[in-house]
């Protein structure tokens, strides 16, 4: 029986192309998703959808449960991808959209961790990988929300890979830099705010979707039994090199 992945978030430009390459290897694929029409049709008849919200505990235990029958009561792997962006300075945000951001990003995130754990445990571990950025690890002008909420997931993700280091269940992140996909257009339709990030970064461009993706699947399928707990930074240079 061919191995089963639970992708939550599944409407992103990231989590579709995700989905793409791990159908197109075999992998049966259940995608969480807030909205059908997200999803590309191309791929909507690869995969199986199951509507709901990543912060609702019924609709999450429901996506892990079919992901599971579609593995012959197994998960192999879960990538989160649930994410916003808020970039505005600390003074000009209302209690109300941190806490926002908060739930949106670092809440839901624990959730996926926390229940599909649970059903890795029973079937003998499994792979997780969590969405970061850049912002948890480098100070960025007006990032405090965005940053605390990624922060606490990269912290999350080293503690978990501790936690189950012993119980077969790999626990990682990938943390990008800007990205061209849907969430960012405001930035990347700006052309100054794209000129001003772009300045910003060694390699001199942001990221393409299909690299992050690329990394999530190797993350979940490939990569070495013994990597755990790391954050692989696709930021350009951004967090190490200067230039």
């Amino acid at each position: 029986m061919a191995e089963s992945i639970l992708i939550i978030g599944g409407g992103s430009d990231i989590a579709q192309q995700l989905a793409r390459k791990l159908t197109n290897n075999d992998y049966k694929v259940t995608m969480l998703v807030r909205n059908n029409e997200s999803v590309d049709n191309e791929i909507a008849d690869k995969v199986t959808i199951v509507n709901g919200d990543a912060l609702s505990s019924t609709d999450l235990a429901s996506a892990i449960e079919i992901a599971a029958q579609q593995g012959g009561g197994k998960i192999s792997g879960m990538a989160h991808l649930v994410g916003s962006i808020l970039i505005r300075p600390p003074h000009a945000v209302k209690v109300e959209a941190f806490e926002e951001v908060i739930q949106t990003n670092l809440v839901s995130a624990f959730m996926a961790l926390s229940m599909t754990c649970k059903t890795m445990l029973k079937s003998g571990g499994g792979r997780a990988v969590f969405t970061s950025s850049v912002a948890a690890s480098l100070g960025l002008v007006n990032h405090e929300a965005i940053a605390a909420a990624k922060g606490g997931i990269e912290s999350m993700v080293r503690s978990a890979a501790a936690t189950y280091a012993q119980r077969k269940i790999r626990v990682n992140a990938v943390a990008p830099g800007l990205t061209d996909t849907k969430l960012s257009a405001p930035i990347t339709r700006s052309e100054a705010m794209l000129e001003s990030a772009v300045s910003k970064i060694p390699m001199k461009r942001i990221n393409e979707p299909e690299e992050i993706a690329e990394t999530m699947f190797w993350l979940l399928t490939s990569a070495p039994d013994n990597l755990t707990g790391q954050i692989m930074h696709l930021d350009g240079g951004m967090r190490n090199v200067r230039n």
